[in-house]
Order: structure tokens, then sequence, then C-alpha cells
């Protein structure tokens, strides 16, 4: 099959024809926090024919973007990792996402929301330069994912800087508790931490100044008011 190019001398052209089609990007979203095979990438993106799952793969391996390890334990299989060259899309993905969270409503009755996409979300819209002198622990609890298991996530911060991953953390400095979709609004800022406790977007182990505190360390801007009608200068 011939590649598809844009026909352009042009760096953002060339790497949309590596990373454009539909689904690579979280493809490589799902490989950021470390290597995958191939079922569990399909676990966390449901809506991918296998075909077309194994079809990127292969794309963005091509493309030095993406490399399949044997692994050495008892359980042999094949793991997807990123390369160097792909982990370089790291902070392009993080902006992008946070870009697009700035347009985020409420989510339909069959979205999928990952414990991947719950670590990353912390990454997305932590607020470096409200962190600085900050050190704090948290553990968000995200109820259960659709084979039932918990989803819990933690993100510590130290002095401007944040590591977020997998499960509990062993002396939180705060537990959250999301209920339903008026999370979105607590970290857009729609919703203040006072104003969320009362109304039972979140319920919490701690502090409530920490859920303030919380709120301007992981922060989504608000998306520029739209325009209407045609503009002239």
């Amino acid at each position: 099959m011939t590649a598809r190019t844009y026909g352009q001398f042009c760096g953002l052209a060339r790497a949309l024809e590596i990373i454009g089609e539909r689904w690579s990007l979280l493809v490589i979203r799902d490989l950021l926090l470390g290597p995958k095979r191939f079922d569990e990438l399909q676990q966390g993106l449901p809506k991918i024919p296998p075909s077309i799952l194994s079809t990127r793969l292969n794309e963005l391996e091509r493309h030095g973007v993406v490399q399949r390890r044997v692994l050495s334990q008892l359980d042999a299989g094949v793991v997807y990792e990123l390369t160097e060259y792909g982990n370089d899309l790291d902070q392009i993905v993080l902006q992008l996402g946070l870009w697009g969270a700035r347009s985020l409503t409420e989510p339909a009755a069959d979205d999928l929301f990952t414990l991947d996409a719950a670590i990353l979300s912390l990454y997305t819209t932590f607020q470096p330069d409200a962190a600085r002198g900050v050190r704090g622990a948290f553990e968000l609890h995200y109820g259960t994912d659709r084979m039932g298991d918990q989803m819990i996530v933690h993100a510590v911060v130290e002095d401007g800087a944040v590591t977020a991953g997998e499960g509990p953390h062993p002396d939180p400095d705060l537990v959250i508790e999301p209920r339903g979709p008026l999370m979105l609004k607590l970290l857009n800022g729609e919703l203040d931490a006072t104003s969320a406790l009362t109304c039972g977007a979140v319920a919490i182990k701690g502090e409530p100044a920490m859920l303030d505190l919380f709120t301007r360390l992981f922060h989504i801007p608000s998306a520029p008011s739209k325009t209407e009608g045609l503009l002239t200068h």
C-alpha cells in the first residue's frame, strides 16, 4: 500500500503523516505509561477493530515510533512500547489533551474512562507554577471500571513536579472520591472546593483546605469564548 502524503515539505505535515491517522494518537497515549500487550491495548480502546489496531501498530513501528519486545518471563509474550523517538511525544500528547479538555462537557453514556486516562489526566492538568514549594500526596477513587476492578490513582507533588500512578498512596494528605461528572467542573473552575463539597460533587478524607489546594495544582484553563458570525478588520 502506498503511504498517503500531504505533498508538503513541512515538519507538521510529516508529523501528521506519521501519527495523524484515526486511533494513532490514542495508541500512543496508552503506551505513554509503559509497554502493553495487544489485548491490553484493545481493552483500553474497545471500539477499535483488531485489524485496525494491528495496522496502526505496524505503521507506527515502521516509522520508528513503536517497537515490539518479547518478554523474558515464563509467560513470554510480545508487548508494544514507545521508542525514544515515540517518547518525545509525551509533552505534545499532554498539551493536546489539555487543549481538548477545555472543550469537554458531560460524558456520553458509553464513554469509557480508563485507569490510564485517570493517571494521564493528573499529568495533563498539573500546574507546576502553582506547585512551587508545595509538597503533598493525593489519592483519587473513581469507583470501578467495566471489569469491576477498583480505579484508584495517586499523585505526589514535590516542589513544582508531580508523579502519578496506579493504586493507593501509603500516606495521602487527601483522599478524593469524585461523584459523577461534576469532578470536571471542579477542575475547570466552574465549582470551587467549598461548593463541590456542599453539592456532593466530591467526598473527601482530609482537610477541606487540601481540596482547595488540589484545585489550584490540577486545573483545566477555561476555553476562549466562542465567536459568532463573520469577523472583519
